[in-house]
């Protein structure tokens, strides 16, 4: 067996390791649960792992030109692909070749994993991405190969200028193997062909943490733990401000009052402390490879400073993680929580996937997350969505999360061995393909 592991996630070396932290908890997982259902199959990928991370996981990195460059002659490249591999469906003859032409004839399975970005979030990330990304699964299809869309959050399609042409290759993957529920509502909405559409939950549920021996001396040095007060995590970016992009520089203070209140409230009424982190990591590139803040520690600090301009509470209550950590530490470290509020999902994963009850924060701009939607829908939790333009809002899921930390933590005890089971179960499907060769 061999398999081909491609799609919008594919990025420059090291962002997925070291850079966005649950995409990392998707990549590891997905690769192991690969091999637990494929034993001794060969993975090749566009993503850019480290030469560590494929020796560990038995993994094959092929050239990113394969795929993408963020480059003019991208869509160029894929359509002479696409019309080598139409030729073939009509004639069974290769009249050319190319280096992912090649890659594909080579494999028995392409799969395609791209998260939240197939459909309107994947030109912000590059010129005519997701229409590349279509024309490179249509060449597989075409060229007669299985073809999987796995572990993602499809749509919205408001401003997809390909949606007939997505129409027609969504319908013809063998399966689409989605993380959540909400999604396949927004498919049928935009009149998407759903007959091959199966909804699990998110892989990354299943990645493992660094175990709490390990971390013991990363705990002590942040001070995680106090005597006798709770502490409740945070987690703050860029798309939570009302405000867009999710990039701006600089913001005022004024943009951060909001969530200054929702910490104040946590201080002066909860009686907690409130620790804020970053979910997101940056790193310097060889040879002198360093982990450095990434764009979430911004956001923190910033909210940090602005609680301690405004005066209204002990600021040794406000905690700012100031270090990076790499993701099996840093869900290690959200573990230690009593409660968690998060404006990134992924944060949410790693929390609730430890019986950390957590509030979500949607995004600001930009519209509803429906990915949001179907993650906390996924281990009971939807009610805990909240909507940052309004801090009354905010403040009262805090409430009522606070009011019911040992009843949440109960149950999501009894509810993650069943979201896990049902990640699995996103792989266990994969058994059904029928291999084209």
């Amino acid at each position: 067996m061999r398999i081909l592991l491609t799609g919008l996630v594919t990025v420059h070396w090291g962002r997925a390791e070291f850079g966005n932290i649950g995409n990392y908890y998707i990549v590891e997982t997905v690769v192991r649960e690969l091999h637990r259902v494929f034993p001794g199959t060969e993975i090749f990928t566009t993503l850019q792992m480290t030469k560590e991370f494929c020796e560990k996981e038995k993994v094959t990195v092929l050239p990113m030109e394969l795929y993408y460059t963020w480059s003019e002659s991208d869509v160029e490249k894929s359509m002479k692909e696409l019309g080598i591999a139409s030729i073939y469906q009509i004639t069974g003859k290769l009249f050319d070749k190319s280096p992912y032409i090649d890659e594909v004839l080579k494999s028995d399975i392409v799969i395609d994993i791209s998260g939240e970005m197939w459909g309107d979030h994947a030109n912000p990330v590059g010129k005519d991405r997701f229409l590349v990304n279509l024309i490179k699964i249509r060449v597989a299809q075409l060229l007669n190969k299985a073809t999987v869309l796995l572990a993602g959050s499809q749509g919205p399609f408001n401003n997809c200028h390909e949606i007939e042409f997505a129409k027609l290759v969504f319908k013809n993957f063998d399966i689409v193997a989605n993380r959540e529920s909400a999604s396949y509502e927004i498919l049928k909405k935009f009149e998407f062909d759903v007959s091959n559409v199966k909804s699990f939950t998110d892989t990354a549920f299943l990645f493992e943490p660094y175990p709490d021996l390990k971390m013991a001396k990363i705990y002590e040095k942040e001070n995680l733990f106090h005597k006798t007060k709770k502490t409740i995590g945070f987690v703050l970016c860029g798309f939570n401000m009302l405000e867009g992009p999710y990039d701006k520089k600089p913001r005022h203070d004024s943009e951060f009052t909001q969530f200054a209140e929702v910490v104040e409230y946590i201080v002066n009424e909860l009686g907690a402390r409130v620790y804020l982190m970053s979910h997101q990591n940056g790193f310097e590139l060889p040879p002198n490879f360093k982990l450095i803040n990434g764009r979430d520690y911004p956001y923190a600090k910033q909210l940090q400073n602005v609680v301690k301009k405004r005066g209204r509470v002990n600021i040794e209550n406000v905690l700012c993680m100031e270090k990076p950590y790499l993701p099996k530490e840093t869900k290690a470290i959200i573990k230690q929580f009593d409660m968690f509020i998060t404006g990134r999902i992924h944060a949410f994963v790693a929390a609730t996937s430890q019986y950390v009850p957590t509030v979500i924060i949607t995004r600001g701009h930009g519209g509803v997350s429906h990915r949001n939607i179907g993650f906390a829908r996924s281990v009971g939790l939807e009610e805990y969505i909240t909507n940052p333009a309004d801090v009354t809002d905010m403040i009262e899921k805090v409430q009522k999360c606070w009011n019911n930390i040992d009843k949440l933590r109960n149950i999501l005890k009894n509810k993650i061995p069943q979201v896990k089971e049902a990640a699995n179960a996103c792989f266990n499907s994969l058994k059904q393909i029928k291999i084209n060769k």
